[in-house]
């Protein structure tokens, strides 16, 4: 008896000699916060993208926000305790009934929790830390790639299926004829020169977008203040020096440059943004992928308006070593 009771408390012993112990978790601290994320955000349907950046500055948290539509803005409520981050803001064009909520945990470099949608109910959300989009610093070029072939729409479909698409081929111009989808190319790019030509009715309103992500503004600007969110600006991040739009009615073009995140924008002829870092996704992005190729997008939804002579010239790529 006395062996089995000896034997029973050896085996108890080495069984817990083999369970492996629980390892402490890193303490987190609320520079561990800092920086900019990509964020997604995912509803029963479909997921959709977002974006911020949290700044340690003078003891105390602050940071600017980007979300599914609008343009970038303050993020005036940022509290951590630990590895949790509750960060709140007023609507811009959303239609909550309440201040923006994400709440979220810090786990492996990592950001997950909740939000709250527009109906009031809970959605998952997850974020990564935005890459940095090195540029290259000596491009060789591909040969140009013609996008719109002046005919038809092919190389191109819309974003959205079941919303109207009034897109067409006419003599020459890609005409929208009134609010529709948005268009996007079926080929991804990276790194890339691209040219086109636009013109837009009185009041009028549309957009580019690099990469899916990114939106050079193309709008009714005329005579007004250089803005941002006005035409050859970056949409709510980068401010071209000087407003070169022409009047309604007659046709301009876009001279774009992205390497990485630095973007330059000759708009008219004249350089309005010069070399300027791009810090993030811009509203109405297609997703916050920074990392990854991505379209060429043109706005549909906001009016009428032509394009012609769509031509991208990429960087050539570079054999991994």
């Amino acid at each position: 008896m006395c062996k089995l009771l000896v034997f029973a408390a050896f085996l108890a012993a080495l069984a817990a000699c083999s369970t492996p112990t629980e390892q402490p978790k890193e303490p987190v601290a609320p520079r561990d916060f800092s920086g900019r994320w990509d964020v997604t955000v995912e509803t029963a349907e479909e997921s959709y993208p977002s974006w911020w950046e949290i700044i340690q500055e003078k003891g105390r948290l602050t940071g600017r926000f980007v979300g599914r539509v609008g343009s970038a803005r303050p993020i005036p409520n940022i509290e951590v305790s630990g590895s949790q981050l509750k960060l709140s803001l007023p609507v811009q064009y959303e239609a909550h009934q309440s201040n923006l909520m994400f709440t979220g945990e810090l786990v492996g470099g990592r950001l997950h929790g909740t939000t709250n949608a527009e109906d009031g109910s809970t959605l998952q959300w997850a974020a990564v830390r935005a890459p940095e989009l090195q540029a290259p610093t000596e491009p060789e070029w591909e040969e140009p790639i013609e996008l719109f072939n002046g005919k038809d729409l092919k190389g191109w479909k819309a974003r959205h299926a079941e919303m109207p698409n009034n897109w067409k081929a006419q003599e020459g111009v890609l005409v929208n004829t009134e609010k529709s989808t948005d268009l996007i190319t079926e080929a991804v790019f990276q790194d890339f020169k691209l040219h086109l030509e636009f013109k837009y009715p009185k009041g009028s309103n549309s957009g580019i977008y690099l990469r899916g992500r990114y939106e050079v503004q193309v709008q009714d600007d005329y005579g007004k203040e250089p803005s941002s969110v006005y035409i050859g600006g970056v949409y709510g991040f980068l401010t071209p020096g000087k407003n070169a739009g022409k009047k309604a009615g007659e046709w301009q073009d876009y001279d774009i440059t992205l390497l990485g995140r630095r973007i330059t924008v000759v708009l008219n002829g004249e350089t309005v943004i010069g070399n300027q870092e791009i810090p993030g996704i811009t509203g109405g992005a297609l997703d916050s992928s920074e990392g990854e190729p991505g379209p060429i997008m043109i706005q549909g939804d906001h009016g009428p308006v032509s394009y012609r002579n769509i031509v991208l010239t990429p960087v050539k790529s570079v054999p991994a070593p």
